[in-house]
């Protein structure tokens, strides 16, 4: 397969599974802004996006001061600003539309009619057509797609750099909502509200829904929601589809079927932090420091995919 159409694969997954994970990030601080803040605001919670996502500098230099309604834009809608749901589906759609002889007619139809209604949504928009809402049909789309892919495509290597994209990327989006909420967690520890409050029931459980791991917890665990739990559960457990563990066991398969000996640094990288999650527990990632913990993983994946993109995906 040529670097070119690997590398078109590749992003055309990633941006989908980058535009659902945004719409998920949104979900849940829509819906916390909503709630008693308990001393704080819903524009904080509102807020919490630009963190996770760096983009604090760019909002305020083009909006001034956060304002719910622009931040929802500026996420969701906004052309202009790369990172947007809006700008994902439309960078996935050309990605998709370069490589259209190398996915089916399913997958292609799920996609550019998925770009074509939210040009309409944008049009129509957000306020008009509902937060909530939009969030829900975004998830549902991208659900779509996964099961026109799993349904319709050879198992070769366009799906393998398809599946690639998408478990690299989530793999980055489950550490950074853990990060962000644990983080929001221990400020409000400092402000002596306990674990065991409403306050923090609801904000693990938002998180849990945003990941689709709330009833996984359940299954597994008897007790509300706590950092150590959920950490586990979203770090360690390989059967939750979202977990950390579960997106590095994905990848380190892909990479080792790969066809081809440059790719060996990448399946090296891969193999080490699978096995690194394998036998690690959640003790020692907390005796470590949680937050450290997360951020020396979100670099791990970085860098992981820095060597994918030199290894594969470069044009010779």
């Amino acid at each position: 397969m040529l670097s070119r159409t690997a590398s078109d694969l590749y992003w055309m997954s990633r941006y989908l599974e980058r535009a659902e994970n945004m719409a998920r990030m949104l979900d849940v601080s829509y819906s916390l802004s909503l709630m008693p803040q308990d001393g704080r605001t819903g524009l904080d919670e509102m807020a919490m996006p630009l963190l996770i996502t760096g983009t604090l500098d760019d909002y305020l230099q083009r909006h001034g001061e956060p304002h719910a309604e622009r931040l929802l834009h500026f996420f969701a809608l906004d052309a202009s600003n790369l990172g947007s749901i809006y700008s994902c589906l439309g960078a996935a759609r050309a990605s998709a539309h370069a490589v259209r002889g190398r996915i089916t007619a399913d997958m292609w139809e799920n996609i550019n009619s998925t770009w074509l209604e939210i040009r309409g949504i944008a049009a129509q928009g957000l306020a008009q057509y509902g937060m909530s809402r939009f969030c829900e049909w975004l998830k549902e789309r991208s659900h779509l797609f996964r099961g026109a892919t799993y349904g319709t495509i050879m198992r070769n290597d366009a799906f393998r750099f398809i599946r690639l994209g998408t478990f690299l990327e989530r793999a980055d989006n489950t550490l950074r909502l853990l990060d962000a909420r644990y983080e929001m967690m221990s400020i409000k520890a400092l402000n002596t509200v306990a674990d065991d409050s409403a306050w923090s029931y609801y904000q693990w459980s938002a998180l849990l829904r945003a990941l689709s791991s709330f009833e996984a917890y359940t299954e597994i665990y008897r007790d509300a929601p706590a950092a150590r739990p959920v950490a586990e559960l979203l770090l360690l457990r390989a059967d939750v589809p979202r977990s950390l563990r579960a997106c590095t066991e994905e990848i380190d398969q892909i990479l080792s079927v790969l066809p081809g000996l440059n790719g060996r640094p990448a399946q090296r990288m891969a193999a080490e932090m699978d096995a690194r999650l394998r036998y690690t527990g959640i003790d020692e990632i907390l005796q470590a420091g949680l937050h450290e913990w997360l951020n020396q993983f979100i670099d791990q994946v970085r860098d992981l995919g820095n060597v994918i993109h030199t290894c594969y995906l470069e044009v010779v």
